[in-house]
């Protein structure tokens, strides 16, 4: 899959574990604008409520970024350092990356979501308790994968 053209019609977007600039969930933000780009989104959504987190802590407008999407990956992390509104610092940013990997649900609506994902897609995984792990196993099985 090529980053600057990703088909997320064939293949998952990245990991949101996977890192840029420290920032959990960025590259696969950045997947998924550049997949609307060119109409190879599927049913991934930019600017869904995992990536207005991102871009809330940061404070960038996403129909902003999405002029930028297009660039490289170190060329969007420049932009973004550039114009966030709210400077982080690298312990800020650490800080809230590791929040962000073990965010889980928090009440009972959503741990019922979460747990109607889990059974539909990995039943017998053990070891999906977390918003990161069930968007990694719905990626893996709604490409084919065998939970």
């Amino acid at each position: 899959m090529s980053l600057h053209t990703p088909d997320l019609t064939q293949f998952p977007p990245r990991s949101p574990r996977v890192r840029l600039g420290g920032f959990a969930i960025l590259p696969r933000m950045l997947d998924k604008g550049r997949a609307t780009l060119t109409g190879k989104n599927g049913e991934y959504h930019y600017a869904c409520p995992l990536d207005m987190g991102f871009l809330d802590f940061v404070g960038i407008d996403p129909e902003a970024l999405k002029k930028e999407i297009a660039k490289s990956d170190t060329e969007v992390l420049a932009w973004i350092t550039a114009n966030a509104k709210h400077k982080r610092t690298m312990p800020e940013i650490i800080a809230w990356t590791n929040w962000q990997e073990h965010r889980a649900p928090d009440n009972t609506d959503g741990r019922e979501y979460l747990n109607g994902i889990h059974k539909a897609g990995a039943p017998n995984r053990e070891d999906i308790a977390t918003w990161f792990d069930v968007l990694d196993m719905d990626d893996f099985v709604s490409y084919g994968g065998k939970a």
